[in-house]
Order: structure tokens, then sequence, then C-alpha cells
């Protein structure tokens, strides 16, 4: 198995404190948002072999097993993180896989940039994901239902917000919440400024269910995106518990750490709650505008100790083990790829002594044990 060295990346939304207290590191007091952890080529891990990405694509077969190549093709299908939302993530939604073959082919026949601004589509694949909360973890999740929505609005008591209200009342669910969606981000970005104000100002004043709310109003101070947010199901997640978000699901991340696993891909459609790119047009072909239970997901447990996460998708499969002090070896070798990531104690894989926030590749049917006394997350596929 490989030992890995992975990058932190310094977004703005980071938390300056949440991943340096795991590894035991000084802070540098600049955000340090996401750890990657896999291949991906914008920023792979590294191991004594080289680049993780050089190394399976040297022998696809060799390091993710036949089975996985024949089904996900020859790259590794995952792509796991240590994420830190020190603030809110951009209001954001990800397609579907052929929504994403689609928007990457056009995109491409169309000559614009990977690097452009304006670009959707970075690669062919969908981004179905997971999120592990490490600690109390805060996130927006699908939309509620419009009545609920259009409640939540009426009681800030903002004249401006009133025609939404009345669209949510006036239409069927998924029409409703389109409706009003797409009035928000195509208002006059001044006129909205003002009613974002006035209803931060309010939510601030009522407190309780509008806290989170006006919370994000004051990093967003002027965004269409923090009226789009009250739209949202508000979720909170104890250490353990975890969120899985499918296609065309509008969510965003709040506050908090957690351990996050996705396909192996970077597309993101952003609905707001950021300076970058939206693109209306295309974001609400993506949008799927029906009310949803966030569903919030704990492990089940299996004889041999390990707590899987069950999600419907087969380019990623997450579990724990919770290793009490004496507990016999357990045996993890799988004919599938694996990254082991420590997040307690220091358990050990196979020789390696892993220390919180530590990982290693294991190729597969890699022989691979973990003992040890600590929490191990264990990322890999169906296949």
């Amino acid at each position: 198995m490989d030992r890995l060295a992975n990058t932190v990346r310094p977004y703005a939304w980071g938390s300056t404190t949440a991943i340096p207290e795991l590894l035991g590191t000084t802070p540098t007091g600049e955000p340090q948002a996401e750890m990657w952890m896999g291949a991906h080529p914008g920023a792979p891990s590294r191991t004594e072999r080289g680049p993780l990405n050089e190394v399976v694509d040297a022998d696809p077969v060799r390091e993710l097993g036949a089975a996985a190549v024949e089904k996900f093709g020859p790259r590794l299908p995952f792509l796991l993180k240590l994420l830190a939302a020190g603030a809110p993530l951009s209001l954001q939604v990800h397609p579907d896989l052929a929504q994403a073959k689609a928007g990457f082919a056009a995109e491409e026949a169309a000559g614009v940039a990977l690097d452009d601004p304006r670009r959707n589509y970075k690669d062919a694949n969908h981004k179905p994901e997971l999120i592990c909360a490490l600690t109390p973890f805060e996130g927006l999740c699908g939309f509620r239902d419009p009545i609920e929505a259009a409640d939540a609005l009426a009681a800030l008591g903002v004249d401006s917000l009133k025609p939404y209200v009345d669209l949510l009342h006036a239409h069927p669910e998924e029409a409703a919440l389109r409706e009003v969606l797409t009035a928000l981000l195509t208002a006059d970005r001044e006129e909205m400024a003002h009613t974002v104000a006035e209803a931060t100002a309010a939510a601030t004043r009522l407190g309780g269910a509008h806290a989170p709310y006006a919370a994000i109003a004051h990093h967003y101070p002027s965004d269409p995106g923090v009226i789009a947010a009250m739209l949202l199901n508000h979720v909170r997640l104890q250490p353990g518990e975890a969120l899985f978000l499918g296609a065309g699901v509008p969510h965003a991340y709040l506050d908090g750490l957690g351990v996050e696993i996705m396909a192996n891909s970077d597309n993101v459609l952003r609905c707001g709650l950021t300076p970058k790119h939206v693109d209306v047009p295309e974001l609400l072909r993506i949008v799927r505008f029906e009310p949803t239970d966030p569903g919030i997901l704990r492990p089940e447990a299996s004889p041999s100790g390990e707590e899987v996460y069950d999600t419907p998708i087969d380019e990623f499969r997450l579990s724990r083990f919770v290793r009490a002090e004496g507990a016999a070896p357990t045996d993890v070798t799988a004919p599938t790829p694996q990254i082991l990531l420590a997040v307690a104690g220091r358990p050990k894989a196979g020789e390696v002594t892993l220390a919180p926030g530590e990982s290693v590749f294991v190729p597969a049917g890699e022989k691979a044990e973990l003992s040890g006394t600590g929490t191990v997350f264990r990322a890999t596929v169906v296949a």
C-alpha cells in the first residue's frame, strides 16, 4: 500500500483551524478548505511511486482491478476529501451523467477553455457526493415544501418579498419553486440588494429558524442566493451522520468539518452565494424542482465492525471502523481500490501507522489489515 501525501486547498470559505487541529499542525492563518485524497489531476495525492494519477495510468488493471476498470474505465472513480467550512460554500447543483456528457461535449465543441470562468462542465462525469460529519456540521439540502418556504418569507415582513410569497402559493409545488428561483436569479441586482438587506435585518431580529439564513446573509450581504437559500432545508448533522446529494439537488455547506466522497468530477453549477459565474438558463435546466426530505444517513453496522453509509450509486462506497482498544485485527482486503483515512487515534493499516488526517492507497487485491485503536474511514467502489 502507498502512504499518501495530500494537497490542502485554500479556498476562501475554508476554516483556518479545523484541518490543522485534526492534523495536529500549526494554523497558518489562511483558510484551509479541502484536503484531496485520490487521483484527480487537479491535485493528485503523491506517493513514493509518483503522483497517484500517474501510478494508476501506468497500470489501471493492477491498481484498480479488472472489474472496476471494466465498469468505470481506467481511472480511480472517486475522490475523497476532508472538507472544513468556516463560511458558506456557494449554493450549487451537480448534473447527472447524461447532462454532464452533453454539457461537456457542447462546451468542447464551442471552444470554451477549461479554465474559462464561464465554463460549466470541466469533465464528462456526474458528481454525486456524500458528506459525513466529524464535528457538528450545518448545511442546506434540497427544496423544502413551498408553503413552508412561503411562510418563512412572509414572516420577515418585507414588502418586496410578497410577490415571491404569492408565487409559492399560486402554483403546484414544482412550478412554484421554478418560478421563484427564476425570478430571484433574474431580478434587478440593485433592487435585490435592498431586499436582501431588509430580509437580513428581519431574520436577525426574528432569530430561531431564521438565524441560519441571517448568518448566510452576513457573508453575502447583497446576493440573491440569500433569498434562494430560504427555499431550502436547513440541516444539522452530528458527528457520524451523513448526507447524500444526488444530481439536481441544490445544496450548500455552511459550517463544520467532514469527510466528503464523490464521483471523480469537478462539475458545479452555481445558484448564488458566490462571486463566480452563474449560468441561469443552464442551471434551471439542471435543477430538480421538487421538495425533498434531506434524509440524514446513519451508518449500518456489519458483523465485521464495518459501518457502511448506504448510497444508491457505485462510483464510491464509504464506511468506517471505530476500533476499540484490544480489538482483533480486521481484514479489509478487497478486489477493488481503497483509500483508508484515519481521523482519530493511531490505528495501523498493515504496517503503516496512521495519525489523524493520514491516509493510504491500497491497490485492488492488495493484502490490507486494520489494527490498533482509532477511527478509520474506508473509501472504495462497488464493482
